[in-house]
């Protein structure tokens, strides 16, 4: 997968700032911003796309699960959400989450980490078109893209609703991404969907020990 065209800054990457943000935090507690974990702890920052994905569903509920190990390694989490605040707000009061969640339909927080957002060409259409995925390594063998993010909503039981049809056509096709930012402020390590293996990574994560090795490494550099 082309995820950048020649002209596309290149993604933030390790030992460059990261850049400073400010969101809704989905709670309604106030902002959340970079600034509350500078000289506090180190971050480990996920960016995810709209509640329309059902990758990133799944995954928020991947993150929640290894957020008491990151923390003993002392790293707090926090996920982004591409998503109205109020939206956000409904679906984890049926959902719910320890991961703290900030909120960002707009994908200003995207833009100022320069994850890539490919272009739709009719190539790249062709391709997801004909893509055989599996991003949870449960499947007993891969399935064509849109029949499994079908698969997948029917399963969570989503019905989508007019935000999220908002959510997709502001935001398609934007790759996620993972950061660890060490309490300084720096990035330390970045893992960007699609980056390894072009379209067969769409959904997919990284292992919880590769985080958790990824955490491991940031905080042996104190």
């Amino acid at each position: 997968m082309s995820s950048a065209s020649p002209m596309m800054e290149m993604p933030v990457s390790p030992g460059e700032p990261a850049p400073e943000f400010e969101l809704p935090a989905v709670d309604g507690t106030g902002p959340v911003t970079l600034a509350d974990y500078r000289g506090k702890s180190n971050l480990f920052l996920a960016l995810m796309v709209g509640l329309w994905c059902p990758f990133c569903r799944r995954q928020l509920v991947q993150l929640g699960a290894m957020e008491d190990k990151l923390k003993a390694l002392g790293v707090q989490s926090l996920a982004v959400v591409a998503t109205d605040p109020v939206h956000a707000r409904v679906y984890f009061k049926f959902r719910p989450t320890r991961l703290r969640l900030a909120s960002d339909p707009a994908l200003s927080i995207h833009r100022a980490f320069r994850v890539p957002k490919p272009e739709p060409t009719p190539e790249m259409m062709q391709a997801m078109g004909e893509i055989r995925v599996n991003p949870f390594g449960d499947l007993p063998e891969p399935m064509p893209l849109q029949e499994l993010s079908a698969k997948l909503t029917a399963e969570d039981g989503y019905a989508g609703t007019p935000n999220d049809q908002a959510d997709i056509e502001r935001q398609w096709p934007q790759l996620k991404a993972l950061y660890m930012i060490d309490r300084d402020g720096i990035v330390r390590w970045v893992d960007i969907e699609c980056q390894q293996e072009g379209l067969a990574g769409i959904g997919k994560m990284p292992s919880e020990e590769v985080i958790l090795q990824a955490a491991r490494a940031m905080a042996s550099t104190r």
